[in-house]
């Protein structure tokens, strides 16, 4: 840094002037490539209190609200760093206020000066320059030199002259690194912005194939979104679903959107009543959600063998069911939305609804979508959402879907909201019902309850050796569920045999075959599910047989039947295969 130079009469100002305009350059340089604008701004103290042969010097800066000023960087025998005043608080005060610099030659007839400082370090002040920094009518805050070096101790014209050139130049620099940091700060948000909307579209479910009873859509009005869906298949056969709408918008929507959504397939899979499953829910949002946030939700669970829907609706949009005659038909909330309180009444439990679909479709959907401007301003309207989906009744349900949300979506304005709406489609499945076929991507509910544990699952190739482990495993699992040794015995010697049947009559004895083997328990009941994916038997003929017939073989299927409190084939899964259903009471 080139310091200020003497010279004589002659060529003085032009050194002054060549001196100035280099400071002011490195100045601007230091500000432009420094990631640091504290130790920027305490470099440019330095630089401005040499230059002007000052005692020392300060920058104060004011707050964002514009009520006080604090002294960012300080240079000389005292220290200030850190000082806070109030915003017309002191000469340095004045000068911001007023937007006009100042030179005060003796501080002591000055009533604006405030002497404390001097009355704790011992330093004297006898001279001060100050100047405002300043951008047009954007106020930064001022720069404040104390005591010009030799002489006197008295500062010039000349002196303020320079000062208020270098505040100037300084302002100017501050208010750029301010804009560089800021565009720094959006970019760095956009990029997590933008992360957490890759998250949360994660968190929606995969569509499914063209068969498939259930699809969604969901459009974020901005980023990231507050709305979501999701629907995954449960081991029965059937499906749970859900689809909600948190208040608020941005980043803390967004972090109880995936929350929620998280809760509820995570506890979805082991609780198996909506109402029970709504209440578990709410109790965690309930813990933890802040600043008044709650979440609208409707969810339940899809039966494709039956057609069957139990619904619960916490606060949410009344869903559509569309029945096959071409009526519509509402479902309003019977329940607040989810963090709103813990305490309900019902055992804790959100009131149910149970609605068989009959080959009918249910939409449920976010105000967003209702809300949603069309083309010539006016909102879509429930009326609306009817209207279109009966224009479009011929096309599956994931093109009824598109056709409503290319109404509103329509890439040529900003959406209103976020869109998302979500359909269970029972066409198809009531169709396979009617002609007495089970569909395709269901199995039949084997449990006889809504919550079972899952305790084992198993799978094994068609291998006899492989049995021993079955063997392990069951004989583990019933220890573990309080069976005394001879039930867990008959229980092990009844699992095998059913295994060895699958090998021997299933399989033909073919070791390329599989056999699934889950154990669950349900309070005093334990459930046994084996299933092989061989050619489907005629159970009619899988009868135990009589004991007094003395020959080998047969008395596996007697022993099972006798050990078990139930034994039945249930119809074959969609898929192919045998599903055996063993029960033994506890």
């Amino acid at each position: 840094m080139a310091k200020r130079q003497t010279a004589d009469a002659s060529d003085g100002g032009e050194v002054q002037i060549y001196d100035h305009l280099e400071l002011l350059s490195a100045m601007g340089q230091e500000f432009a490539s420094s990631l640091d604008i504290e130790a920027s701004l305490k470099r440019a103290i330095e630089h401005i209190t040499n230059y002007v042969n000052a005692e020392g010097g300060a920058l104060f800066m004011l707050n964002d609200e514009g009520k006080t000023l604090r002294c960012h960087a300080s240079t000389g025998p005292t220290d200030i760093t850190g000082l806070t005043l109030d915003a017309d608080q002191g000469i340095v005060g004045r000068c911001v206020q007023n937007n006009a610099s100042e030179i005060i030659r003796d501080v002591s007839k000055d009533a604006g000066f405030h002497g404390g400082i001097d009355e704790k370090t011992g330093f004297t002040t006898k001279s001060i320059l100050c100047a405002p920094m300043s951008v047009k009518d954007e106020r930064i805050g001022a720069i404040e030199l104390i005591n010009k070096r030799g002489g006197d101790g008295l500062f010039e014209d000349n002196d303020l002259h320079l000062l208020q050139a270098m505040s100037a130049s300084a302002a100017m620099a501050i208010l750029n690194a301010r804009m560089a940091e800021a565009l720094v700060e959006q970019e760095r948000l956009a990029r997590e912005l933008e992360l957490a909307a890759e998250i949360q579209r994660s968190l929606l479910p995969e569509a499914g194939g063209k068969d498939y009873p259930l699809s969604g859509v969901n459009h974020a009005a901005r980023t990231v979104s507050g709305d979501f869906y999701d629907f995954f298949p449960l081991d029965d056969g059937r499906i749970c679903f859900n689809l909600g709408d948190v208040s608020g918008k941005g980043m803390n929507a967004a972090l109880l959107m995936a929350k929620t959504a998280s809760l509820f397939r995570c506890l979805g899979k082991t609780v198996r009543k909506p109402g029970r499953l709504m209440a578990r829910v709410n109790a965690e949002i309930c813990e933890t959600a802040t600043r008044g946030m709650f979440v609208t939700m409707a969810g339940g669970i899809y039966d494709p063998a039956t057609g069957i829907v139990l619904l619960s609706n916490a606060g949410h949009e009344p869903p559509l069911f569309h029945d096959t005659n071409d009526n519509f038909h509402d479902m309003p909330a019977e329940a607040p939305p989810l963090g709103i309180t813990a305490m309900l009444a019902d055992g804790n439990e959100f009131p149910e609804t149970e609605l068989r679909l009959d080959g009918g479709t249910l939409y449920i959907f976010t105000d967003g979508l209702t809300e949603g401007y069309l083309e010539d301003g006016s909102e879509l309207g429930v009326e609306g959402f009817k209207a279109v989906i009966r224009e479009n009744a011929n096309l599956d349900a994931a093109a009824r879907l598109d056709a409503v949300i290319k109404l509103i979506d329509r890439g040529d304005v900003a959406l209103r909201d976020d869109l998302t709406v979500l359909a269970i489609d029972d066409s198809k499945n009531h169709a396979a019902r009617q002609t007495g076929h089970t569909p395709s991507n269901v199995t039949i509910d084997v449990f006889g309850s809504d919550e079972p544990e899952l305790l084992l699952s198993l799978t094994v190739p068609s291998q006899a050796d492989r049995l021993k482990l079955v063997r392990n495993a069951v004989l583990e699992t019933a220890k573990f569920c309080g069976c005394d040794k001879d039930v867990s015995r008959d229980l092990v010697i009844a699992v095998d045999e059913a295994c060895q049947n699958v090998i021997r009559h299933a399989y033909g004895g073919s070791p390329n075959g599989k056999i699934e083997l889950k154990i669950c328990r349900n309070e005093d009941e334990l459930i046994i599910l084996l299933r092989d994916f061989a050619e489907t038997i005629d159970v009619s003929k899988v009868q135990p047989r009589d004991l007094d017939d003395i020959k080998p073989g047969g008395l596996g299927t007697h022993f099972i039947r006798e050990v078990m409190d139930e034994v039945e084939f249930l119809a074959s899964p969609g898929d192919g295969g045998n599903l055996l259903r063993m029960m033994k009471k506890l």
